[in-house]
C-alpha cells in the first residue's frame, strides 16, 4: 500500500573530533544555508560549546545551539538507517563510492534518517570510523590538490542535498523500514561474542582485520529491522545449549 508522505528527515551532519571552533561554526553556517540544522559533534577537541564557534557561524546559532555531543561516532549515528562516511583516501573496505549529487538524491528518497560523517581536519576519518558506513561520499578533486576544508566539504553536500528536494513529491510504502544503527551495532556484538566462544578470532594479529570484514558484510545491505531481528535470532538458536 503505498501513500503520500512528508520525506525523510533532514539528514545529521556528524563532525568526528573537530579541531577548532571556528571550523565548527563555518560548517554550521554551511548546513543552515541550505536548510540543514541538525549538528552532532563527536569528542570535539576543545570542547564544547567553543567560543569560537558563534563568530564564524555568522548568525547560524540555531544549529550550535541544538548541536549535541557524542563520546563515539557509534553514539552519534545509533538512530540513523543509513551512514555516509566523507574520505577522499582508499581504505581497503568494499563500500559503494558516490559523490554528493548521487547521495544527497538517495538520502532524499531513502526512509530513516541518515548521518554524514565528516572528519578531523587534519587527518580525516579513521577505518574504523569508515567501517560504521553504509557508503562511503567523496568528491572528484583534482588529484594533485585534494583539500578541502571542513565547512566547504559540508556545503558541498548540503547545496546538493538542497537543490535535490526542489519540487519534490515523495511517496513511500508503507512497511517497517530500515534498521536503525544501534540494532546493527546488537546484531554485530551478537555475532562477535558468539565468534568469540567458537575461537574464531585465535589469531589476535588478524581479529582486527577479520572484525572490520565482518562489520563492513552487516553494513553494507541495508537490512530492515524485521531482518535484523530475525538474523539475531538465528544466530541465537545456533549458540543456544542443548541437552
Amino acid at each position: 500500500m503505498t501513500g503520500a508522505a512528508a520525506g525523510p528527515p533532514p539528514p545529521a551532519i556528524v563532525l568526528v573530533r573537530p579541531q577548532l571552533g571556528e571550523n565548527i561554526g563555518k560548517a554550521a553556517r554551511a548546513m543552515l544555508n541550505f536548510g540543514l540544522a541538525e549538528m552532532r559533534l563527536v569528542s570535539p577537541r576543545d570542547g564544547w560549546p567553543n567560543p569560537d564557534a558563534g563568530p564564524a557561524a555568522s548568525g547560524a546559532d540555531i544549529v550550535l545551539e541544538n548541536a549535541r555531543v557524542y563520546e563515539t561516532v557509534a553514539d552519534a549515528v545509533a538512530d540513523c538507517a543509513f551512514v555516509y562516511a566523507t574520505t577522499v583516501r582508499k581504505r581497503g573496505l568494499t563500500k559503494e563510492v558516490v559523490g554528493p549529487g548521487k547521495a544527497a538524491q538517495d538520502t532524499r528518497g531513502r526512509a530513516g534518517r541518515t548521518a554524514i560523517l565528516f572528519g578531523p581536519e587534519r587527518s580525516g576519518l579513521e577505518t574504523d570510523d569508515v567501517a560504521l558506513a553504509q557508503a562511503i561520499l567523496t568528491v572528484p578533486v583534482n588529484p594533485e590538490f585534494g583539500s578541502l576544508n571542513l565547512a566547504q566539504a559540508v556545503i558541498l553536500f548540503a547545496y546538493e542535498w538542497s537543490k535535490a528536494g526542489v519540487g519534490e513529491a515523495s511517496t513511500f510504502d508503507n512497511y517497517e523500514g530500515p534498521a536503525p544503527q544501534a540494532d546493527l551495532e546488537g546484531l554485530i556484538g551478537q555475532l562477535e561474542t558468539a565468534l568469540d566462544a567458537a575461537e574464531y578470532f585465535r589469531v589476535e594479529s588478524r581479529a582486527p582485520a577479520s572484525r572490520r570484514t565482518l562489520r563492513n558484510m552487516l553494513t553494507r545491505p541495508g537490512y530492515s529491522a524485521k531482518e535484523v531481528r530475525t538474523l539475531r535470532g538465528v544466530i541465537t538458536a545456533l549458540t543456544k545449549e542443548r541437552n
